[in-house]
């Protein structure tokens, strides 16, 4: 039988060496196993997607907010065990909350406070301090022994102002604070609301200063 003449190659105009015939089996080798690579790759990212829609559709999910809202007045309650003057329950407008409430005593100073971590409707920051029997000391460590500023009355409530908010200094939350005595209490706020939201959460706190004097 006679031997079939080599295949001419078209690109060549001849046929193929046997070197040139290796080198073209290996890189059709090559691309393949590329091809498969990149078809790997994609079946893999699908897979992944479709896992994480799986988990996305499986996990319930619930509107609860992420920060707690505290019932501050039914806190104070539970807790006015711990103090002999009136807790301090502010009425705030529509938007205010809470994410904290609980009575802290201070090592250095051991004074005992009733505390509320307050967001404002502009999701800023103010905490409020009764202290019972306070002193200068506990009063400065809580505004980052800031100085004072000036005075401001609100709802008939002289305050004195703590007002960092142009400071360079590493003044923590005490960004802007307000101090104010009664009988033997003392009130702190600070925080990084605007004096505007100061002004709304001390007026508020105008019946429980009064109930102290």
């Amino acid at each position: 039988m006679a031997e079939r003449p080599p295949r001419v190659v078209a690109e060549l105009g001849r046929p193929e060496t046997p070197e040139e015939t290796a080198a073209r089996k290996a890189e059709n080798s090559r691309l393949y196993r590329q091809r498969k690579t990149v078809m790997n790759l994609i079946y893999a990212l699908v897979a992944s997607l479709a896992l994480v829609l799986v988990i996305v559709l499986v996990v319930p999910r619930s509107d609860t907010p992420i920060e707690p809202d505290i019932d501050v007045a039914a806190t104070a309650e539970q807790a006015q065990v711990a103090m002999d003057d009136p807790l301090a329950v502010p009425d705030l407008p529509e938007g205010w909350r809470a994410n904290a409430a609980e009575i802290r005593r201070s090592d250095v100073d051991e004074i005992t406070a009733w505390y509320v971590g307050y967001l404002t409707p502009e999701d800023e920051y103010i905490g409020m301090y009764q202290g019972a029997d306070a002193n200068a000391t506990w009063v400065a460590n809580l505004l980052a022994r800031t100085l004072a500023t000036g005075t401001v009355t609100i709802d008939g409530v002289e305050w004195t102002v703590y007002d960092n908010r142009e400071s360079d200094d590493d003044v923590g939350n005490a960004r802007y604070g307000l101090t104010t005595e009664a009988g033997g209490t003392t009130f702190v706020l600070l925080g990084t609301a605007t004096p505007e939201e100061f002004a709304t959460l001390a007026a508020a706190m105008t019946p429980a200063i009064e109930a102290q004097q």
